[in-house]
């Protein structure tokens, strides 16, 4: 058994190291040559040759999103194929056929045309801010910042009445999208506008890439020991419940049927004791037969 779980981990391992170098080497090439915005204007340039508006965020939105979802099913499609039908079928996991697979695939795109557009629809409800002496201002005063203004927006949604005002995009193609509760707090224009300026003023200081290292160097260190708290205490109650089985007589059965659980899965059975209690929430095999027999002796 323990030859079968080192050689099917090891493919696994093998696997997952070359898939996320690809990601990793794709994702910035994406980054670098800005495929991201241009995915979406030629969004845009499709919506154009079949006739439709491309001024319309929500259709260029389920455009771009129906783009986004092709290229991730093409680029994964390899290593879906080989996972399934190479390395789980060597060691004896993979129950599906090619046609099961394409089924599924197709399944899976069915759902997001079907469940995409009124979902996409239905988070955004704006419409763009008509001309007048508001948009004049706030064009003005984006362009006397160098703000990459694109479009000015409405968000008609009624779903809080405490927001102001959020801007979206990317690089030079720049939206701001002003709260309907906002232009109908405010007592004049020049207070919409002021507002404006405060999150203008956010994006001229950089304070959204302070913001995100920020809570890369402290939230996501406390999200890590809650995350090692939370597994410390779950593989305890795992212990004590095994140790409580024990207790009524079933420590035999319980090994058989832990060492039956290995063999079925090929999980992972003996790491190091610290890798093991950061990463698994419930204990390894080897870690709760040698529990077993560690309360074992001292009833003895």
């Amino acid at each position: 058994m323990f030859e079968k779980y080192r050689d099917y981990n090891l493919d696994k391992s093998t696997f997952h190291l070359v898939k996320e170098f690809v990601t990793i080497v794709t994702e910035s090439v994406i980054l670098f040559f800005g495929f991201t915005p241009w995915l979406w204007k030629k969004s845009g340039d499709v919506l154009e040759i079949a006739g439709l508006d491309a001024e319309n965020e929500i259709y260029q939105t389920l455009a771009f999103l129906a783009g986004a979802k092709i290229w991730y099913q093409i680029t994964d499609l390899p290593f879906s194929l080989f996972l399934a039908f190479v390395i789980e079928e060597d060691h004896g996991f993979n129950k599906q056929t090619i046609w099961m697979f394409i089924r599924d695939m197709f399944k899976d795109m069915i759902v997001a045309i079907i469940l995409g557009p009124p979902y996409v629809a239905a988070i955004i409800l704006i419409l763009p801010l008509p001309q007048g002496e508001l948009r004049t201002k706030i064009e003005t005063l984006a362009s006397s910042l160098n703000f990459p203004l694109k479009n000015l927006y409405v968000d008609r949604s009624t779903r809080s009445s405490d927001r102001n005002v959020y801007m979206y995009g990317l690089f030079k193609n720049q939206r701001i999208v002003l709260f309907n509760t906002l232009i109908q707090q405010c007592k004049s224009e020049e207070e919409v506008v002021a507002v404006i300026a405060h999150e203008l003023g956010h994006w001229k200081m950089n304070h959204t890439t302070y913001s995100f290292i920020a809570f890369q160097l402290t939230t996501m260190p406390i999200q890590h020991l809650v995350s090692f708290g939370r597994n410390l205490l779950t593989r305890a109650f795992d212990f004590q419940a095994d140790a409580f089985a024990m207790k009524l007589g079933y420590a035999k059965p319980l090994r058989d049927r832990l060492v039956q659980l290995q063999e079925g899965a090929l999980s992972e059975m003996n790491t190091d004791p610290w890798y093991s209690a950061y990463h698994y929430s419930s204990p390894l095999l080897v870690e709760r037969v040698a529990a077993l027999d560690e309360a074992d002796k001292k009833e003895d």
